[in-house]
């Protein structure tokens, strides 16, 4: 018995013809005499390649059709399905937001890639010859039954449509609403009554497909369903992964498919609590992908531990042109802050060119995040998230916050990202299984869904406490250092300073504050970070290791810590009142 899309089906695999080399190359050799002749036909008079646009939400929902991705759990099936769900990915990178003006025919073919292999598409089902078999782009015809069935709603003229040659238990060729393609000379073709839009998006488990009209119109009546009669019952269609024939030339291809779906991690910056929850849950199949295997080579901040991996995949002159860039950028303001998203979006388009198709859980860090959930790289898997930072609006809405308690400081609103980013990340957070952070502000946005990592504090001896506050940040408003000063100020404290001071050469006349030396805990009877916004909070990390006491804000993420007193942000009188205490 095999379970062929949900369905079971009895095999008599001696009973069958077998396919042969020869049929399969004669095959190909009338596939390509078909596409020479149609394309020598529509050299000038074909459909033209429609203009994609983000997808409009103003107009109306004309029809839309919503598929299961998956048809069966079966071990044996799987490879192909994700290979299908790989290349239903690809398709809906190339249709969604297209614009069918009124009247204008839309081509299959014309407006969506050739699948092949170096495109980024996989094996995946094709029905050929009674069997059903792995092939490069298979299982598009999923999207073109929904987008058949879609177009008959809308009302849409149906200027060219394939049904296929079996009938599948279950499928939308029982209705007959059904229409297979091959590249090229196979196609679907229909043409829209009203200007209107293709939106197509993979969720976890879904395949949607809708047309929108452009503009807030009546939409048109919902005319009675079209259905054209179903071929006839024949012998059931046998996969190739389950049939049995072990004699055919097509079975050792199809039999050493994968079996089992993997992981693929996505990292980025190295942060050690990831690196723990990595090394603890990967498995022997899974990929990682890194910019540089820097525990491989020795060179590099990328110290992930990557070995017990399948595969590991790393870009190293990528790495090596970012950090060349990245050096050559001031150290703050918004020409770094672009460029550095500019860079998150090139390495996350490189990785999604080399996730396994076969990787049905992403775990990815959260940088390369909204460019992964714009392009359609996470439809069709589960993804959990390495929180590095607060969400890009929680930021901004800080940075808003601090910027109303000091508005001469003008570094505050220097910079916001494009409201289409912000919009999303928050999508993706919001999609994601889990996100993974020891950071406590993060989590605390998202209690249900957050696994809380533990902070790794780093090895140091207890030290002896001294007199100076020390300041372990660079001298930014969004540190906290306008609080700092206007205690130092009124106190005169000894204060040490750790970082460079950006706000301006002055910023600290008046107080007593001095650059810290090579050891930047000397002397330190506290470290006081009063910040706004604080993603990695590693000196104070340190200090806590240091049994040092600490003075922190909530946007340090810190508060269980032991020896950590936590303060409003922007309160500068209990920021005075927890120095006080200290004495």
């Amino acid at each position: 018995m095999a379970r062929l899309w949900g369905m079971t089906t009895t095999m008599n695999a001696p009973e069958r013809d077998q396919p042969s080399r020869w049929q399969a190359l004669v095959f190909a050799g009338k596939a390509w005499a078909h596409r020479a002749a149609r394309t020598a036909r529509e050299l000038t008079s074909g459909p033209r390649k429609l203009e994609r646009k983000p997808v409009s939400r103003e107009g109306r929902v004309l029809a839309s059709s919503d598929t299961p991705l998956f048809s069966t759990s079966s071990d044996a099936e799987f490879a192909l399905q994700a290979g299908k769900i790989q290349n239903l990915r690809r398709i809906a990178a190339a249709l969604n937001g297209l614009v069918i003006p009124a009247g204008e025919v839309f081509s299959f073919w014309a407006n969506v890639p050739r699948p092949t292999a170096s495109r980024g598409f996989a094996p995946g089902r094709e029905l050929r010859e009674g069997c059903i078999i792995p092939s490069i782009g298979g299982g598009l015809c999923q999207l073109t039954n929904s987008l058949y069935g879609a177009a008959l709603d809308a009302g849409f003229e149906i200027v060219e449509r394939h049904a296929h040659s079996r009938r599948l238990p279950g499928s939308m060729a029982e209705a007959g609403r059904d229409a297979t393609v091959f590249w090229n000379y196979v196609d679907l073709r229909f043409r829209a009554s009203v200007d209107a839009q293709i939106e197509v998006r993979l969720t976890r488990w879904m395949l949607k497909i809708a047309y929108r009209t452009r503009t807030d119109v009546e939409p048109l009546p919902t005319p009675k369903a079209t259905v054209t009669a179903a071929p006839p019952a024949g012998p059931e269609a046998e996969s190739c992964e389950t049939c049995g024939v072990t004699s055919c030339f097509r079975n050792p291809a199809a039999i050493s498919l994968p079996k089992k779906p993997a992981t693929a991690w996505l990292v980025d910056a190295f942060m050690p609590e990831h690196d723990d929850y990595i090394r603890e849950h990967r498995s022997e199949t899974d990929t990682m992908l890194t910019p540089i295997n820097s525990r491989r080579y020795g060179i590099g901040p990328y110290q992930w531990d990557s070995a017990g991996f399948a595969r590991v995949i790393d870009f190293p002159l990528f790495t090596a042109q970012r950090s060349l860039h990245s050096r050559r950028l001031a150290t703050q303001g918004p020409t770094r802050q672009r460029a550095l998203l500019a860079m998150d979006e090139q390495l996350a388009a490189l990785y999604e060119k080399n996730v396994p198709y076969t990787a049905l859980h992403v775990v990815v860090s959260q940088n390369l995040l909204p460019f992964l959930w714009r392009s359609g790289a996470l439809g069709g898997r589960s993804f959990d998230v390495l929180m590095t930072r607060l969400p890009l609006a929680s930021i901004e809405s800080q940075l808003d916050q601090a910027a109303k308690a000091w508005p001469e400081a003008k570094m505050l609103t220097d910079f916001r990202a494009d409201p289409e980013l912000l919009e999303l990340e928050s999508e993706a957070l919001a999609a994601a299984d889990h996100w993974l952070t020891p950071h406590s502000a993060i989590a605390n946005l998202a209690p249900k869904c957050t696994k809380p990592l533990p902070w790794r504090l780093p090895k140091s001896q207890l030290r002896k406490r001294g007199d100076r506050i020390v300041f372990p940040a660079s001298t930014l408003a969004c540190k906290g250092a306008w609080e700092l000063r206007t205690i130092a100020r009124r106190t005169l404290m000894p204060l040490t300073l750790t970082g460079p001071v950006i706000e301006g050469r002055e910023f600290w006349a008046g107080c007593n504050a001095i650059p810290a030396g090579a050891d930047w805990l000397a002397n330190a009877a506290a470290v006081a970070l009063p910040a706004w916004v604080e993603n990695q909070p590693r000196r104070l990390l340190a200090a806590v290791a240091a049994g040092i006491p600490v003075i922190a804000t909530p946007a340090c993420g810190i508060h269980d810590l032991p020896g950590v007193t936590v303060i409003p942000e922007g309160c500068v009188d209990s920021l005075a009142a927890a120095i006080s205490a200290l004495e």
